[in-house]
């Protein structure tokens, strides 16, 4: 457990440090929809990310 703990916290340093608070807050989203199975706020974390991951790939 403790290190799933540590590398929930990896991956959330990680994401908050590349995509800032936007990739943190659609992690927070794709996390607490996941956990209380909500679809509509785990879908919503889900186009966050990926609108962060591709947006350098759709600019250029």
């Amino acid at each position: 457990m403790p290190a799933l703990a540590l590398l929930s916290v990896a991956l959330e340093q990680t994401v908050q440090w590349k995509y800032g608070t936007a990739g943190s807050i659609g992690l927070l989203l794709l996390t607490i929809g996941i956990r209380s199975r909500r679809p509509t706020l785990s879908s919503a974390g889900a186009v966050i990310l990926a609108l962060l991951v591709t947006g350098p790939a759709l600019s250029s």
